[in-house]
């Protein structure tokens, strides 16, 4: 029988890949002083650890979205501080399925004239693709499983799981959120 959790990616695969990526944006990146922005809240595990594998000067900035309506049109609820004209913009992405959200994303900072806006994205679930994005840094291709750790959660919980896990049957979860905890031997006082 198939275990319910199933580690993906280990917290010695995520550092070694997040060091590589750090390592590509600041070489691709050299001389300039970028502008790395957070989507909140999955990015920030992923977006702390990046930034200090990168080896040249950066900024923070942090962008949290809102979803409203039947068709999935996005909003801000938290804006970027920083005037983005003519900056070098990194969007921190924790992961990428469908491609909407990025692609609203990127509308969103277009408009306000950056020099470049690339994407890095911890996790790439490419197979869902709807709309084609551009991705110019991707830690992971994963399949289509419900992931939790490194920044992804349930409801709130589990960001701070040093791994990446794939829940196998979402059902067992929905209906005892309390079961990945015990699987993994935390207290399960959630």
């Amino acid at each position: 029988m198939m275990s319910t959790f199933v580690e993906v990616v280990s917290r010695t695969a995520l550092k070694e890949r997040v060091e590589q990526l750090g390592a590509e944006i600041s070489a691709d990146l050299k001389g300039e002083v970028p502008v790395m922005v957070g989507v909140l809240h999955g990015s920030v595990v992923f977006l702390a650890d990046l930034v200090r594998a990168m080896s040249i000067d950066l900024e923070v900035e942090f962008l949290s979205l809102t979803r409203f309506g039947h068709d999935g049109q996005i909003g801000i609820a938290m804006d970027i501080a920083e005037a983005l004209e003519g900056r070098h913009v990194v969007l921190v992405e924790d992961i990428v399925d469908t491609g909407l959200t990025l692609a609203s994303m990127r509308r969103l900072l277009e408009v306000r004239n950056p020099a470049t806006i690339r994407t890095v994205t911890l996790l790439d679930k490419a197979p869902r693709r709807i709309v084609e994005v551009d991705l110019e840094y991707r830690g992971f291709e994963v399949g289509d499983e419900f992931l939790l750790g490194y920044g992804l959660d349930w409801k709130g919980h589990y960001r701070n799981v040093s791994s990446l896990w794939a829940v196998m049957d979402l059902e067992v979860l929905q209906a005892d959120p309390l079961a990945f905890a015990r699987h993994l031997g935390i207290s399960p006082e959630v």
